[in-house]
């Protein structure tokens, strides 16, 4: 990955972003280590904001990337040897790190881009940086003029036959089971736990491939050896942009994003914090939609106009797509029900 890049190629002029982020961060100087989930978003939000950031900020970021960082913030935050500074992680690992003493309380003090922010997207740990959604994807030419475009068609086995994948993973796949027995979306937390896993019961002997990463994800869809499946809005935008036969719906998504953190013993405290800001600046993060199909974590992104109209439209926390989709709860995941079901969810695979 580049370590730099002009300024000027993504906000113009050095001005542009000291009116942004004011004197007194640009003045700011120091080094942090910014840790990512790696692949083609770490690259794009290199362009899109840790490039343009370093420069403004006068500093440097190194990178590291760890696809599950949970293991890492447990063992740096338990031995207070802090490599790591700023994390780009799911909000349940900076709320759970948070309650256990991993990782630090966020001085809202100086993190003035947040005020305008809806409380949804904050946690006492962390700030939303980005969004996806979990959606229903398929093939088009399987499904003709009838796609399906709810989780209870995933689950319709008889109207819609077909292959079928959803993750190993919980989180997200949860939910969609309780979407597709009824529950409607204002009501979906707590989850009901025994629900969901009774719901699942129904479709496990109908789901070919429990994929484990959103690259095995892309390939099944690319390839056709499954004709629907719950992927990330990135992955199947991207293949349809290689030309595969592939679709979704935002309908009934699971709306979820990363936040961002700071490992507790940080090194580089004030320079993360500083960074934190910079980051959720409004004009950094409407660069990242120009570089890969996530949505910008702070909503007035899409008040900048450097976000287009049609392509608003195609990103997940864009309102009118929030709006049919539910907001995964990760206060809910990072409670004990929450570890509870994560636990248990081990024990549905292996049986």
């Amino acid at each position: 990955m580049k370590q730099y890049c002009r300024l000027k190629t993504l906000l113009g002029t050095t001005l542009t972003a000291v009116s942004a982020l004011g004197i007194n961060q640009v003045l700011a100087n120091g080094q942090i280590t910014f840790v990512s989930q790696g692949g083609a978003y770490q690259e794009a939000q290199t362009a899109a904001i840790l490039d343009p950031v370093a420069e403004a900020l006068g500093i440097t970021i190194h990178q590291d990337s760890a696809p599950d960082a949970w293991p890492m913030i447990r063992t740096q935050g338990t031995t207070g040897q802090a490599v790591w500074d700023v994390i780009d992680t799911p909000p349940l690992n900076c709320v759970r790190g948070g309650n256990q003493g991993l990782i630090e309380p966020l001085d809202f003090s100086r993190v003035p881009n947040a005020e305008s922010m809806p409380d949804e997207y904050k946690t006492p740990y962390s700030v939303a940086y980005e969004f996806y959604s979990s959606v229903l994807a398929y093939n088009p030419e399987v499904f003709d003029d009838n796609p399906p475009q709810s989780w209870a068609d995933f689950w319709d086995v008889d109207a819609f036959p077909g292959n079928r994948s959803l993750r190993n993973h919980p989180l997200g796949t949860l939910e969609a089971a309780l979407l597709a027995d009824g529950v409607a979306p204002e009501a979906l937390y707590p989850l009901d736990v025994d629900r969901a896993f009774n719901k699942l019961e129904e479709i496990k002997p109908h789901i070919t491939t429990w994929w484990t990463s959103g690259g095995q994800s892309a390939q099944l869809l690319y390839d056709g050896e499954v004709d629907m499946l719950m992927m990330w809005n990135g992955r199947v935008s991207a293949i349809m942009n290689e030309g595969a036969r592939a679709d979704f719906t935002y309908n009934e998504g699971i709306l979820q994003n990363t936040h961002l953190c700071i490992i507790k013993g940080s090194r580089n405290l004030d320079t993360a914090t500083d960074f934190i800001n910079a980051a959720i600046d409004p004009e950094y993060q409407a660069n990242l939609p120009l570089y890969i199909d996530y949505g910008p974590g702070n909503p007035a992104a899409f008040d900048t106009g450097k976000i287009s109209e049609e392509r608003s439209r195609e990103l997940p926390s864009f309102p009118d797509n929030a709006e049919r989709q539910v907001l995964m709860s990760y206060e809910w995941w990072s409670s004990s029900a929450g570890e509870d079901a994560e636990r248990r969810w081990l024990d549905f695979m292996q049986q």
